[in-house]
């Protein structure tokens, strides 16, 4: 997570941002709006809580549980993009807010697993964080990754408001992660394939990233107390 980008990571993400410079800054507002929203509901909706967190279980059973987990949510995450791939251009446009959903639903039951309250809006911050060490570039991974090193005291200077979270920072990185891979998925004949496969993948890195979170936070507990 440290590891600063290479120089073929700096000239991949030199060419995104020229071609973001390209389009119109209508364009940028509209999508930032647009995943905003869509993460709040994701976020803030009832349908989303989780279960209470879990208490009194060793670190083994845990990640025990968060394996079973991941094996679920990668089942349901391919069904959803051969679905979608398989629907051309109009229905892929569908498998975004649909992926984001699953992978959100999913880092609040890894939450709950590692003993975290979500009904806490700092913890639903916290998902935010993993969710752009998961899919960013790696130089905005580095940022994301100091402050999650020293959570605790990042934590107090949260304000209380989500409303002042860089949103268009954070769907500007989502989007360059994913386009290539959501561009393949709605070409005909291969969107299926490619829509299973990739949302495999990613739910996959998801698990990786956020039980290594996880982890790095109950360390940071034990630490402290």
């Amino acid at each position: 997570m440290r590891k600063k980008p290479n120089f073929g990571e700096n000239a991949s993400k030199g060419i995104q941002n020229k071609f973001n410079g390209i389009l119109p800054e209508k364009y940028h507002e509209i999508v930032t709006a647009a995943i905003k929203n869509m993460t709040k509901a994701v976020l803030f909706g009832s349908k989303y809580i989780t279960k209470s967190p879990y208490k009194y279980k060793t670190l083994q059973e845990r990640e025990e549980l968060v394996a079973q987990k991941t094996k679920r949510y990668k089942t349901t995450a391919m069904i959803e993009g051969a679905g979608t791939g398989a629907g051309g251009i109009l229905l892929g446009l569908t498998d975004i807010p649909l992926l984001m959903s699953i992978k959100i639903k999913f880092l609040y039951d890894i939450a709950a697993i590692y003993g975290f309250d979500v009904n806490d809006y700092k913890e639903r911050i916290y998902i935010l964080n993993i969710f752009q060490l998961a899919f960013s570039s790696k130089r905005n991974v580095n940022k994301v990754f100091e402050k999650m090193e020293n959570w605790e005291e990042f934590f107090k200077t949260l304000p209380d408001d989500i409303n002042s979270f860089d949103w268009r920072s954070f769907q500007l990185e989502y989007r360059d992660y994913i386009d290539l891979a959501k561009l393949l998925q709605m070409l005909p004949g291969i969107g299926a394939l490619v829509g299973a496969y990739v949302n495999s993948k990613f739910i996959e890195k998801l698990s990786e990233t956020a039980m290594g979170a996880y982890r790095m936070r109950l360390l940071e507990l034990e630490k402290s107390s």
